[in-house]
């Protein structure tokens, strides 16, 4: 996954398995109540989901030795948990509901027990954000249907450099950028400062510490050789917006793009002088809450998300964080994500804006089966 959308959560040791998590007592708690927006009707048909015999929820098979440190791997782990809890949420349905690790027995198991309909919440294969792409070329092979992006919704969703020039033809607001692959290549410096350096595949906020944030070209080139040097992965450069940071979430229900939102309201600093969300700020369960944007923004940055979510082949769902200039109250998109953690959990970004519109985890669940029932068993 490439984005910084994942639920706050404590760390832990030990293996992936799922009962060795954490608790849902360590899940992020909101300090207060979030404002509520007027509440958004999906469309959901009991009926039609009735006729689901099996439904398969796909997800990352994760082992520590795949990943560069610990910090990116425990970005990942977390979703054989989210797993078991969508899982649970399909059985409150009336459903019968299994799940399959992206392992190298995914397809064989699929083929066997051949359900329905896949709900993909694979986010790598063998620690490799890049290897998701052959989730649906798997499925697509099979014939089975899935929910989410298809294979090029994530190749693009995968690629920052590319979403950023895909922005650009689109005419959504980006920060300037620089995309660099190799240790010591020079920062241009009509970048702009403030600057932020993101690893171009990433999930989780990975490489996004509490000192993200570079006030001179200096300190900013030591943070791109520091990174390759570890992911050996390319970087993007990026000018750091300094305004107001909104969650978005496109969900469609097949009669209409639903678009929900929430402007983050920061406890405090990372680094004393900007707002924005660190790795470190995954362990503080009181590091933001969400609060109701304002009409004339929201109708803005609705219409953008909408043509983002469409230019980018993204499909069923998908979450965009944008920071707005507190200057010109420009919506700059800076992270964009088709695979965007899919669950029940309190901490998720996905489940707290679907709260402000009214809308809670299982509604948007059973409108996404109604969408495929009524596909499938037309």
């Amino acid at each position: 996954m490439n984005q910084n959308d994942k639920k706050k959560t404590v760390k832990y040791e030990g293996s992936a398995d799922a009962s060795k998590l954490p608790p849902k007592s360590e899940e992020k708690t909101i300090e207060k109540p979030p404002e509520k927006q007027e509440k958004i009707e999906l469309s959901i048909d009991k009926e039609a989901i009735k006729k689901f015999k099996l439904i398969a929820v796909a997800y990352s098979h994760v082992e520590r030795e795949w990943f560069p440190n610990e910090e990116s791997y425990l970005a990942e782990v977390e979703v054989e948990q989210r797993a078991a809890d969508v899982i649970k949420e399909i059985e409150k349905l009336g459903l019968r509901a299994k799940g399959y690790p992206g392992d190298q027995y995914f397809l064989t198991n699929l083929l066997v027990d051949r359900p329905d309909l896949v709900l993909n919440l694979v986010d790598t294969l063998k620690g490799k954000d890049a290897l998701q792409t052959s989730i649906p070329a798997a499925l697509e092979l099979a014939n089975i249907p899935y929910t989410g992006a298809e294979m090029q919704g994530l190749v693009i969703g995968n690629d920052r450099h590319l979403i950023k020039q895909l922005l650009t033809a689109y005419q959504i607001p980006t920060p300037s950028f620089q995309y660099i692959r190799y240790a010591g290549t020079a920062i241009q410096e009509s970048i702009g400062l403030p600057l932020i350096v993101k690893l171009n595949e990433s999930g989780g906020s990975v490489g996004i510490n509490n000192d993200a944030v570079k006030e001179t070209i200096e300190k900013a080139q030591k943070r791109v050789d520091e990174l390759i040097g570890i992911y050996k992965v390319g970087v993007i450069v990026e000018r750091f917006i300094d305004g107001p940071e909104l969650t978005v979430v496109v969900f469609d229900d097949r009669t209409k793009k639903h678009v929900f939102m929430g402007e983050k309201v920061f406890r405090i600093k990372p680094d004393g002088k900007h707002y924005f969300t660190s790795i470190e700020s995954y362990d503080d369960s009181k590091a933001y809450r969400y609060k109701k944007v304002n009409d004339e923004l929201a109708a803005k940055v609705a219409k953008l998300a909408i043509r983002a979510f469409n230019g980018l082949r993204y499909k069923d769902y998908a979450k965009f964080d944008i920071r707005v200039d507190e200057a010109t109250s420009t919506p700059y998109f800076t992270d964009c994500n088709p695979n965007t953690a899919f669950g029940p959990d309190k901490g998720l970004p996905l489940t707290e804006v679907l709260k402000l519109g009214g809308v809670t985890f299982q509604d948007m669940l059973a409108s996404l089966l109604s969408k495929y029932a009524k596909t499938i068993f037309q």
